[in-house]
């Protein structure tokens, strides 16, 4: 921020000087100078920057549709040519920095360092003023009402015209205002669903364009109609919008009528709302009216006769709107931090911070300052970077930072994950659809401090964190949150100050211990700065352990808290193998695989080959399994789940084992301290153990002889899923309604969501409080074509009896009882090897489109009981009995056979739809606590130059840090032909 504000003085110290006009011709000198000034340089590539650059030189980027030669071109590039010198010291005083740009209100951008432009081979149409960081710190937020005349009048290229400018408009406004767009004839209407303001961002403003594109003109001319129509959506004060700047923009190709009446009625005296008229298409229609509307009410007047206009005359109003912001003086000198977007120049995700750079040059024949925003100056900070001054790994896999703007946009979180790689629209997600919404997190919203399914997700979880203890922290550019779970008081830090026991330790990473004491993956993080990273576990193996045999766990250049806890953990969990493991036989209880995954960034799977089909994440705190299992008491079960179109049948496990995770949290108490430092669990054979569930699901014990039983309602035997197996179906469901186990093999489906094996069943389940639905919104998605959908079907069912004795068996006891052995013995080995110590508050090329997806998921519903009940369809009717498991994520079901497929029922979706209505989103709009300071009026604003002013002078930087004998070179300035409004 400090450098802002003086990069922002040092340009208006210089605005200051005296200005000169001579006549030099432009065709002459100046365009040798700049001929001359053209460098070929060289570039070497720099990490920092992601591409190649040149620290001795700042570059100029140049629309392709402003002509280079023009005066005022050649003006602005020597005014700013002595910032390369600014930029170049400060880069020596933080070599941190990166991207220092000046936005020009002429559209030049001065950046340093210098690097190639990237689009050489393509049309350029990138201008600063569209960007997103221009638009937020040129002007205050704004209310804007956009009107367009679709007369029948308006035909042809005139409409093509309008509807071109229409989209360039929009193009100026920021998540910071709200806007609407109407059309009018005789009567005026919305062209969208939005029946009032809504806020400006990008999907919003999709929605405007696509329905501006289907406007078509009829009828008559009626300027009351839409006036009318855009003072009163200003009017509204029941909705959410920016009450600042207000403004009517019309599109007309001209008329007659100056609508008096309805400016005395709406805006006058005061004048509160600006009016800005566009005569476009070449008619030879009286413009006078619509030069009269737009002087009478502060406003402007400006003319589209070619598609060549719309840029740059779209835009000009921003010069009005920032009148009174440089009136305003030092209430305006207010770095801005921008939402996140993607940087032009390749540095990925950044917000920048930006400051107004103004004219406070003297009008040169009164004492009257200019008024004019010369651009905005601004620094750009990277995502990554922002991420790397938030400690992550002490915070827990469940505990973490977030930052949020005063849109309540988010800046920081774990699900800010925008996909795509050219997009270079802003990234608007709000914390409400990153999370999933309820009161507490409403509430945490309003209590910021004011500033001065597809196939990879079928499962969100559904946390429920303590928000309404979140600490914040206020930064000059957001709000800081802390969200930590209570097990996430307290973290581990190990600390072995014995070398030999580190090299013991160390030992236990080595590939030759793999075959013995089991596959070691190790989380992907930094751990010292010269670590190559690589996204396969085997080589990023082989670059830790040589760098460890240069460097020392205590090494300045690693991490050593990342690096103590990872060694420890090492150890562990190899002593968990020799003391646990290797004395069990895995094939007694079906088991495929034995695991442990720690907060230090170990994954230990036993025996080695049960490596081979390892599919979770490296990284722990990414890992599914370990975040729920944390989050949830007991064991989670976790069903295999690979594609869209997987279902799994018994001829394809011939050459293809499946299992099942399932896992829990290692819970350690240290007096009142509460730590869950890791998850160890087990892989099921999931063929051998959809046997054992016929059996444990059934009344008989393994010393019972199997016999051909059949329950009735005449026999009063106790249910069998075995035993009655054509007749009963048997299933278990996980918290997410998806399918685990069954005892048929028509429904053998684990992966799949059960609404698509057996759709009135989990209709029942719904409607009978076992599970509840919450809709929400993917705003990062690319677009992606839905999944296929397929119904489950069997044959009829027979009765079913009561579960009293069923709910007393434990069949889940054989691996539940294989966890807790591991659990005990990993409590005491932690308790023998660390310490805890308090949380610091502190600490803290493709044809893609972006797109929203509409996201519904099931969870479990706080009814804990046994349900019995019959899904009523006439003769189709069936019974079912339900039953949640203690201490576990899954529901056994019971139930009768479909008997036919008359019965319609309607199938539950969990898998995304794309693109919902918009118009349902703003219905309910997000609480925006939106800027603290608005710059709208200022009484000194010249009556004389309501509009783009004639520039009398031209405007020369002195920058107070160059020599004094720097000497200003005398440039010519030009007369613009803008319309003056005089009073």
């Amino acid at each position: 921020m400090l450098l802002l504000l003086l990069l922002w003085s040092l340009l208006e110290e210089g605005s200051e000087g005296k200005t000169a006009s001579s006549g030099e011709d432009p065709d002459g000198e100046e365009i040798e100078k700049e001929k001359s000034n053209s460098l070929k340089l060289e570039f070497t590539e720099d990490a920092n920057f992601k591409t190649k650059v040149n620290y001795s030189y700042a570059a100029v980027q140049i629309p392709t549709d402003i002509y280079k030669g023009s005066t005022v071109i050649l003006n602005e590039l020597n005014w700013t040519d002595a910032l390369e010198d600014v930029f170049v010291e400060n880069r020596k005083e933080d070599p941190s920095l990166l991207w220092q740009v000046f936005g020009s209100a002429t559209g030049v951008t001065r950046f340093y360092p210098a690097t190639p432009w990237r689009m050489p081979n393509k049309i350029d149409l990138y201008d600063v003023r569209r960007r997103p960081w221009y638009i937020q710190g040129a002007s205050s937020p704004k209310d804007m009402v956009i009107i367009v005349d679709v007369s029948g009048s308006v035909s042809g290229l005139t409409l093509k015209l309008m509807k071109t400018s229409v989209h360039d408009m929009l193009n100026t406004l920021s998540d910071d205002d709200y806007v609407n767009v109407a059309s009018f004839n005789q009567n005026a209407q919305p062209v969208s669903c939005f029946k009032h303001l809504v806020q400006a961002n990008i999907r919003n403003k999709k929605v405007f364009k696509e329905k501006v594109d289907l406007m078509e003109a009829q009828g008559t001319t009626d300027y009351k109609a839409g006036f009318e129509y855009a003072f009163e959506q200003l009017q509204n004060s029941n909705i959410t919008r920016a009450n600042c700047n207000k403004m009517i923009m019309m599109f007309t190709d001209g008329g007659e009528d100056r609508v008096q009446d309805v400016f005395e009625k709406y805006n006058w005296p005061n004048k509160t709302v600006r009016v800005f008229t566009f005569s476009v298409g070449q008619h030879n229609y009286d413009v006078t009216p619509l030069q009269w509307m737009a002087c009478a009410n502060k406003g402007y007047y400006f003319e589209i006769p070619s598609i060549g206009a719309i840029r740059i005359n779209t835009q000009e109003y921003l010069d009005v709107l920032g009148r009174p912001m440089v009136l305003a003086g030092n209430k305006a000198k207010q770095v801005q931090w921008t939402n996140v977007y993607r940087d032009a120049l390749g540095l990925g995700l950044v917000i920048t911070g930006t400051l107004p750079v103004f004219n406070l040059t003297e009008d040169g024949s009164s004492e009257r300052k200019n008024q004019l925003i010369l651009g905005v100056v601004g620094i750009d900070v990277t995502l990554n970077d922002i991420k790397k001054l938030t400690q992550r790994y002490n915070l827990g896999a469940n505990g973490y930072i977030f930052a949020i703007d005063l849109n309540g946009y988010l800046l920081l979180h774990p699900n800010l994950r925008p996909q795509g790689g050219e997009f270079q629209e802003p990234v608007t997600l709000d914390f409400l659809d990153a999370e999933l919404e309820d009161e507490n997190k409403e509430e945490v919203i309003k209590s910021i401090p004011s500033i001065a399914s597809n196939c990879t997700n079928h499962f969100v979880p559904n946390n429920h964190r303590n928000f309404r203890n979140t600490i914040f922290v206020s930064l000059p550019f957001t709000s800081l949150g802390l969200v930590l779970p209570h097990y996430n008081t307290y973290y581990i830090q190990a600390i072995l100050n014995d070398q030999i026991l580190q090299v013991k330790y160390f030992e236990y990473l080595l590939p030759n211990s793999f075959e013995s004491e089991g596959h070691v993956f190790i989380a992907p993080r930094e751990y010292c700065k010269d670590l190559s990273q690589s996204d396969n576990n085997t080589e990023f193996l082989e670059n830790f352990i040589a760098l460890m045999e240069k460097v020392t766990p205590d090494s300045k250049q690693c991490d050593n808290f990342l690096l103590h806890n990872l060694i420890l953990d090492t150890g562990i969990t190899q002593q968990l193998v020799e003391r646990v493991w290797k004395d069990q036989d895995l094939n007694t209880y079906s088991l495929l695989a034995v695991f442990v995954a720690t907060d230090g960034g170990i994954t230990r799977v036993f025996p080695n080959k049960a490596a081979e089909d390892w599919e979770e994440d490296r990284e722990p705190f990414n890992a599914s399994f370990y975040r729920r299992s944390l989050d949830n008491k007991g064991h989670i079960f976790k069903t295999p789940y690979k594609d869209c179109k997987y279902a799994l049948h018994r001829l394809e496990l011939e050459n293809n084992t499946v299992g099942i995770l399932v896992s829990t949290a290692v819970e350690l108490n240290f007096g009142e301290r509460h730590l869950k430092p890791a998850v160890v669990g087990v892989k099921l054979d999931l063929e051998a153990w959809a046997e054992k569930f016929k059996v444990l699901a059934s009344n008989r014990t393994e010393r019972d002889q199997l016999g051909t039983r059949r329950c009735d309602p005449s026999t009063g035997c106790e249910m069998d899923c075995e035993a009655n197996y054509k007749d009963l179906l048997c299933v278990l469901i996980d918290d997410g309604g998806f399918l685990v186990l069954s005892n048929q093999e028509d429904y053998w489906f684990p992966g799949k969501f059960f609404s698509e094996v057996d759709a009135h069943l989990m209709s029942a389940l719904y409607n009978n409080s076992f599970f509840t639905r919450k809709e929400s919104y993917d705003f990062q998605s690319v677009c992606a074509p839905e999944p296929p959908s397929n119904t489950g079907g069997a044959p009829r069912g027979v009765y079913v009896p009561t579960m009293a004795d069923f709910l007393n068996l434990a069949w889940w006891t054989s691996a539940a009882a294989w966890i807790n052995v591991c659990h005990f013995h990993y409590f005491q080995l932690y308790v023998l090897c660390v310490r805890t110590e308090d949380v610091a508050a502190d600490s803290m090329e493709s044809k893609e489109t972006s797109c929203i997806m509409k996201q519904t998921q099931y969870y479990f519903s706080t009814v804990d009981y046994t349900y019995n009940t019959i899904i009523d369809c006439g003769n189709c009717s069936r019974l079912f009995h339900a039953q949640r498991l203690a201490r576990t994520n899954l529901l056994f079901v019971v139930a009768e056979k479909p008997i036919c497929s008359q019965c319609e029922s309607t199938k539950l979706l969990q898998a995304e739809i794309k693109d919902p209505n918009q118009c349902e989103l703003v219905d309910k709009p997000r609480y925006r606590k939106g800027p603290h300071i608005c710059f709208d009026y200022n009484a000194t604003v010249s009556r004389r130059t309501q509009g783009p002013p004639a520039v009398e002078a031209t405007l020369l930087l002195h920058l107070a840090v160059l020599p004094s004998s720097f000497q200003q070179p005398d440039v010519a300035c030009v007369m613009m032909g803008y319309c003056a409004c005089v009073m």
